[in-house]
């Protein structure tokens, strides 16, 4: 499959690790450029790709960029399970892509906010080699009642990044608190984080983010 359009944000030291980073609902690649060029890690590439433009039920079929169609807000409302899985597919192939610029796979991270973290720990999950980790900002858990068949070995003991802000109007706390048990349920470790701040992204987040990052690709700013 033909990879999605990007943004790519590099340093000019040798690249050994690389983060895919995916935006959230009606955003592109150029949300979180900043944020990537605000944590400024050594040695590592931040591949920051487009959603393609979808009609969006939700948002009355407005056509947007979008990883998924989303029905409906509530909670266990149905969800779009073949776009989830077509982005899944995407992801992967950007996966693939950095394979073959050198890249091992357990120096690959996916990242992503809201409808965008969906897709990076659905994918990240089960993902058939060992990735560096995932983060999940302001999300939740999608297709959760699949992922015990779906989830793959070589990943159960990914380190998952996972934070939410106690005043999102978006994804209520509760939804973020009901994945995380969800995933611990499942087996999986996971380092939480909550944030006095709305559906956004705030600069503690940002601090914790570069520690997590720095200590999984082992990496120091010094």
């Amino acid at each position: 499959m033909s990879l999605l359009d990007c943004i790519e944000i590099s340093p000019d030291d040798t690249i050994r690790n690389s983060v895919i980073w995916l935006h959230g609902l009606g955003a592109d690649g150029n949300d979180f450029a900043p944020v990537a060029r605000e944590l400024a890690l050594p040695h590592t590439r931040f591949i920051l790709p487009h959603a393609p433009a979808i009609p969006v039920t939700v948002n009355h079929g407005y056509v947007m960029p979008a990883w998924y169609d989303i029905y409906s807000f509530e909670p266990g409302a149905p969800q779009d399970g073949d776009g989830i899985r077509a982005s899944q597919q995407a992801v992967e192939a950007l996966i693939a892509n950095e394979l073959a610029r050198g890249i091992p796979s357990h120096h690959i991270m996916l990242a992503g906010f809201s409808q965008g973290g969906a897709i990076a720990l659905h994918t990240a999950l089960r993902y058939p080699a060992p990735l560096a980790g995932v983060l999940a900002l302001s999300t939740y858990l999608a297709l959760a009642d699949s992922l015990a068949m779906e989830k793959h070995a070589a990943n159960q003991h990914i380190p998952i990044f996972m934070a939410h802000g106690t005043v999102d109007n978006v994804i209520p706390l509760a939804r973020y608190q009901a994945s995380a048990q969800a995933l611990q349920l499942q087996g999986y470790s996971l380092e939480l984080h909550e944030y006095p701040m709305p559906h956004s992204v705030c600069m503690e987040e940002i601090d914790d983010i570069r520690s997590f990052m720095l200590r999984q690709f082992g990496l120091s700013l010094t």
